[in-house]
């Protein structure tokens, strides 16, 4: 369960603004990358039923948003678009995603980040902490990914309105069985991701198709 040891130890250090942050969407074939910071500091209250965005229902995290706005100082939200991922790779659109998120908080004195070493710039050295599950163990980073996952699924609900039929609305982009099913039987659309997994395959499919087409049309010329 998350807790409020890694911020305490910092508070302790007289590191009293502590951001904790996460994103979400790394795994999907559709969609932007989207990141979300929360700051924290001593006075903050611990949200019990706060964790991991993954161990919990649509409807639990929806509830949990409320709470959490009231509770931390200062939330911020970033993204890196399909043109970005597409250009940086995954790995690097994220951590774009959350430098931007840590922009919309102001001042802070340390950030506490879910994952593994991260390389942008804009994570100052000494200024930030990874750490490895840090969403099931941090509670800024499991506020943070909560915020992170309920901004992402409204976003993607209101981009499955535009693009029926793929299911977005529930599977947020993920490659899930119906999702790609659907890539199958309609096609890809602007907001798939081209270098990633099924949509990757069929692009190449009908690049293949297409050049056997035009190999076709010029032997018979």
């Amino acid at each position: 369960m998350p807790s409020l040891r890694y911020e305490r130890q910092l508070w302790a250090k007289g590191l009293t603004r502590i951001v904790g942050v996460d994103e979400v969407g790394m795994a999907t074939l559709a969609g932007p990358v989207v990141a979300a910071a929360c700051l924290v500091t001593p006075e903050v209250r611990l949200i019990r039923a706060v964790r991991d965005s993954k161990q919990l229902t649509r409807e639990e995290r929806e509830a949990l948003l409320p709470e959490i706005r009231a509770r931390v100082t200062r939330i911020g939200i970033g993204a890196a678009s399909l043109a970005e991922i597409a250009r940086l790779n995954i790995y690097h659109a994220s951590h774009l995603a959350m430098s931007r998120a840590l922009r919309q908080i102001g001042a802070y004195d340390h950030v506490l980040v879910d994952g593994r070493r991260i390389l942008d710039p804009s994570f100052a050295p000494g200024k930030h902490t990874e750490i490895v599950k840090g969403d099931t163990k941090c509670f800024a980073i499991a506020a943070a990914s909560i915020v992170a996952k309920v901004t992402r699924d409204r976003l993607m609900e209101k981009l499955g309105r535009r693009y029926p039929g793929y299911g977005w609305e529930h599977n947020a982009g993920y490659p899930t069985i119906d999702h790609r099913r659907a890539l199958h039987a309609l096609g890809v659309t602007p907001f798939h991701r081209r270098d990633f997994g099924t949509v990757k395959m069929l692009l190449a499919r009908e690049a293949q198709l297409a050049l056997g087409l035009t190999e076709a049309v010029a032997a018979q010329a």
